[in-house]
């Protein structure tokens, strides 16, 4: 049975954050809320983590996973070269619902952008994945938190319903918003 915690109140955050950042070191999965839907996380570094993403969502390896980011200190982590106008626009735009589409840096693996030499990133407009991805000290895997075709889940009863137990840790934050 997937273990749930609850990140309903910002007290919750820090003890759930240190959870989920074990839990992906080890190659586990973590399903969170974002600004818009549930995410589904791994630590992209681990080739067995990132396609156990794949194998969950019942996904192609061949389509890139986008990366979320802790601030935008870690698109440098992530991007070969940030062109003027990219800062311009993290600058702006950035925490929030805005993905730049980047020349991946050495750091990120093939298996997590299908062979593609871009990638996608985002900084999120929610406490919890931001978290994750400063604790963890480098980017997290952020798809949706569904089976591919079905649509996105929105609150963690959602995300049981579509991923069950082939996850290893789901924090509660209860309802997002929706949308992509």
């Amino acid at each position: 049975m997937t273990r749930v915690l609850e990140v309903k109140k910002s007290s919750d955050i820090e003890h759930a954050i240190q959870e989920a950042v074990l839990v992906l070191a080890k190659g586990g999965l973590v399903a969170f809320p974002t600004d818009t839907v549930y995410g589904l996380g791994a630590y992209p570094l681990l080739e067995t983590a990132v396609k156990r993403i794949y194998e969950v969502k019942g996904r192609s390896d061949e389509k890139a996973l986008p990366l979320l980011l802790a601030d935008n200190s870690q698109l440098e982590l992530a991007a070969n070269e940030i062109p003027e106008i990219a800062k311009r626009l993290a600058e702006r735009f950035f925490p929030g619902a805005l993905t730049l589409v980047l020349f991946k840096s050495d750091a990120i693996p093939d298996w997590v952008t299908g062979g593609d030499n871009k990638v996608a990133l985002r900084v999120p407009n929610h406490e919890v994945p931001r978290s994750l991805a400063r604790a963890l000290g480098f980017p997290i895997i952020g798809t949706s938190a569904n089976k591919s075709g079905f649509p996105p889940a929105c609150d963690a009863r959602e995300v049981v319903e579509q991923l069950g137990d082939d996850i290893d840790l789901l924090l509660d934050g209860g309802p997002c918003p929706g949308g992509i």
